[in-house]
């Protein structure tokens, strides 16, 4: 994972998380990137983009979905 602060393009708008709330809580944006997804904190815009390989993020999202990581 790289953290970048060029604004690098992406391929799609940005989109906010599903758990994102109207608040201004904790809210993620992402954006595909060609071979990568991008991740930003809402509340930062493009101050800092989380650059991910498409792989390990759908790896990532695939496990929240199955419910990972566990809750007491």
């Amino acid at each position: 994972m790289n953290i970048d602060h060029s604004g690098t393009e992406t391929t799609g708008p940005w989109v906010k998380s599903s758990y994102s709330n109207g608040a201004g809580g904790e809210c993620v944006e992402c954006a595909h990137a060609g071979e990568q997804v991008l991740v930003r904190d809402t509340k930062l815009g493009g101050a800092s983009v989380a650059t991910i390989a498409s792989p390990a993020w759908h790896a990532f999202t695939s496990a929240v979905r199955r419910g990972w990581p566990e809750r007491p």
